[in-house]
């Protein structure tokens, strides 16, 4: 065995990993999630992605198109999962999901010519109060493996909102209705964007960041999310 190999054997018994979907113990060379729950998630078919685009998106025509890989399905892994990312501190996850975003859409996303990338951001008192935003590290695996540059700076949320969870679609967009502004909006003129949040449900927090955006210029705006609900 080489010093490697029994320096990850030691991490690994001293400080094992464990899969947040099922909580399995992980190799330490491994993905942060296991093979079973991998291969459990449910992808999003093109099919319903295009019916997602036409209930959420179409008739705004704020956002161009958008991608997502797995259903939201409420008591299973993915809800885990998204639960110790969003809570517990699990960047890798994050970051991991990014990557699986650009490799699953690679053509999509080259094909886009996205200057930069945007995660939805949260108000600062929010952000204080968990100790990050989650979809900076899925913005972050998305860049990682595309080379589109990060530019998050250039929105801000600068109203605080109540949680989307228990609300209707009208209370939804009520609630997100100007919660967002641009920032350094003369670098936004004429810019091909890609909006990167966790889970997109109906829409009204995308739509109201692309909303934003596009009052400053914003060509195209593009969506992205792990899951959809």
């Amino acid at each position: 065995m080489n010093f490697i190999s029994l320096k990850n054997n030691l991490f690994g018994f001293f400080l094992p990993r464990f899969c947040p979907g099922c909580g399995s113990k992980l190799d330490i060379n491994t993905e942060p999630i296991c093979r079973d729950c991998l291969s459990s998630m449910l992808r999003v078919a093109q099919t319903r992605l295009t019916y997602e685009y036409n209930k959420k998106f179409a008739g705004e025509k704020l956002i161009t198109e958008f991608i997502s890989l797995y259903e939201f399905e409420k008591g299973k892994e993915l809800q885990n999962i998204l639960h110790s990312f969003k809570y517990q501190n699990r960047f890798l996850i994050g970051r991991y999901f990014g990557q699986l975003l650009y490799q699953s859409f690679k053509e999509k996303i080259d094909l886009w010519e996205i200057d930069f990338l945007i995660a939805v951001p949260l108000h600062h008192l929010k952000k204080a109060e968990r100790g990050y935003n989650q979809s900076d590290y899925i913005v972050k695996g998305i860049s990682s493996m595309s080379g589109i540059p990060v530019k998050n700076f250039h929105l801000k949320r600068q109203r605080y909102t109540e949680s989307q969870t228990t609300k209707t679609k009208a209370e939804r967009l009520q609630n997100m209705a100007e919660a967002f502004k641009p920032r350094k909006e003369q670098q936004l003129i004429n810019k091909r964007v890609l909006l990167v949040d966790d889970v997109i449900t109906t829409g009204a927090t995308i739509s109201e960041c692309a909303r934003a955006l596009s009052e400053k210029g914003v060509a195209k705006i593009f969506a992205a999310s792990i899951a959809i609900a």
